[in-house]
């Protein structure tokens, strides 16, 4: 006998398992889904672990350089195997409490595989056999998976894609991480800080190519300052695969070079997990491998909403989980505001840190308007001097007219938690005077984010 629940979601990620909780909170009878792990790839293989270890590798580049503030270390090493070990560890603690948080507000957990048989009507596969499942509402979160391109393929041993490389089977000693965005860069990050000869390859004409071309080329400053070989407007055409060695065919300016590694990492992009569901039996439309979504995450298909990566861009985990909290209130009868893309924070956790919001300088322009720009530089900060992180900057974009913030693009230390002051900025429509006319704390970082504001106007004070 099938049961019967008012919402049942399909994935147990970021936006999947925030979804079922805030339904059961305002009184749906809600089921999750999952084939794997309760967390998805965010918290089992993406945003946590992968910040563990780069957490590891911000304190082993702190001990080297302990000089600088008047300490000594000596003997720095580190054990790969027990940094693993804790970045897994961090994984588990917080998968778990995604179960303690279910049986709190009386989400019913159904491990298997899932599949439409008709609207309304799911089949999950489970290690027990078959049950069927039905609802009124089903929230379609299943995420995404990395893109693997004809030749490049993960093997696990030579070739990794994210999986492998936060499990890494050994530590590379020559490493070429293929695509920078932010899975590749802050895996380039990682492992050329403990010591890897890291070369990048980037299709574009700039790393980190979603970002404003300043901040990119700021970034990319200091990565090869840090050692790192930078490669722009350049492709992997193939990879020869021997005994230890990789040979990569990479192609610049029309120019096929080869290079050898001892490790590859191929972060080429996600596609969205949207096979064998019965999608298309019920004329839900997939485009590149994405389910296409209104602006409340409503398929067209009559109780069939779908959230997070396989919905399209942004992917980013607090994004499916605003748009889970959207889509479950919508089906408990509130009226939510839809998630405004442009509105939500990328956050990349590289060393140097890099975070922007909504418009670069070239897109505003290119949009129609006129722009006023701000910036300013972590040197001319009191606390950034002091943390001994001078390196970095903070540029703000303003329509000249109304003085709406369009953007904010930021590289530097710590700028992942600052950003999310000109999220709420642009949330609550503040215009410049309102940003100007705030009291920001003294010593802290986030003077600079006021400096950056008033630089717009001609009004910087400390540079």
């Amino acid at each position: 006998m099938a049961q019967n629940f008012d919402m049942v979601v399909i994935g147990a990620g970021p936006g999947g398992y925030v979804a079922a909780i805030r339904g059961a909170q305002l009184g749906l009878k809600v089921a999750c889904i999952e084939r794997e792990h309760l967390g998805g790839i965010c918290l089992n293989w993406g945003c946590i672990p992968t910040k563990a270890l780069l957490r590891s590798a911000e304190v082993f580049h702190l001990m080297h350089r302990a000089k600088d503030f008047g300490l000594s270390a000596e003997g720095i090493g580190f054990d790969l195997e027990k940094v693993v070990q804790r970045s897994r560890g961090v994984a588990k603690q917080l998968t778990g409490g995604i179960g303690h948080l279910f049986k709190k507000n009386k989400v019913t957990t159904i491990m298997g595989e899932a599949r439409l048989v008709a609207p309304g009507k799911i089949s999950v596969k489970t290690d027990k056999g078959t049950e069927e499942v039905t609802a009124k509402n089903i929230v379609l979160a299943t995420g995404a998976r990395a893109r693997e391109l004809p030749g490049l393929e993960p093997d696990g041993k030579l070739v990794w894609n994210y999986k492998h490389a936060l499990m890494p089977p050994h530590m590379p000693k020559k490493l070429l991480v293929i695509g920078s965005g932010a899975i590749g860069i802050e895996f380039a990050s990682f492992f050329n800080t403990l010591g890897a000869d890291t070369t990048v390859v980037e299709v574009m004409d700039r790393v980190l190519p979603v970002e404003d071309a300043e901040i990119s080329a700021f970034a990319k400053k200091q990565f090869v300052k840090q050692g790192m070989k930078i490669l722009e407007k350049a492709t992997v055409k193939k990879l020869d695969r021997k005994g230890s060695t990789v040979t990569a065919h990479i192609e610049t300016g029309g120019k096929t070079e080869t290079q050898d590694f001892d490790t590859v990492i191929s972060a080429v992009g996600i596609v969205g997990n949207v096979e064998n569901l019965g999608l298309e039996d019920l004329g839900v439309k997939i485009d590149r491998t994405h389910v296409v979504t209104d602006e409340y995450c409503r398929t067209g298909v009559e109780g069939l909403y779908a959230i997070g990566d396989v919905a399209g861009a942004p992917w980013l985990a607090h994004k499916a989980s605003h748009e889970g909290v959207m889509v479950a209130e919508l089906i408990a009868g509130g009226h939510p505001h839809p998630v405004k893309p442009s509105s939500i924070a990328g956050c990349t956790y590289c060393h140097p840190q890099v975070a922007s919001v909504g418009l670069i300088e070239a897109k505003a322009k290119e949009l129609g308007h006129e722009v006023k720009v701000g910036k300013f530089p972590f040197v001319g900060n009191g606390k950034a001097i002091a943390l001994g992180e001078p390196e970095g900057m903070i540029k703000t974009v303003f329509d000249a007219k109304t003085g709406e913030l369009l953007g904010a693009h930021m590289v530097g230390a710590e700028v992942t938690e600052l950003i999310q002051g000109y999220v709420i900025g642009r949330q609550l429509e503040t215009t410049e005077q309102d940003l100007m006319e705030t009291v920001f704390p003294h010593p802290t970082l986030s003077e600079m984010m006021h400096e950056a504001v008033l630089d717009a106007y001609g009004r910087a004070i400390h540079f």
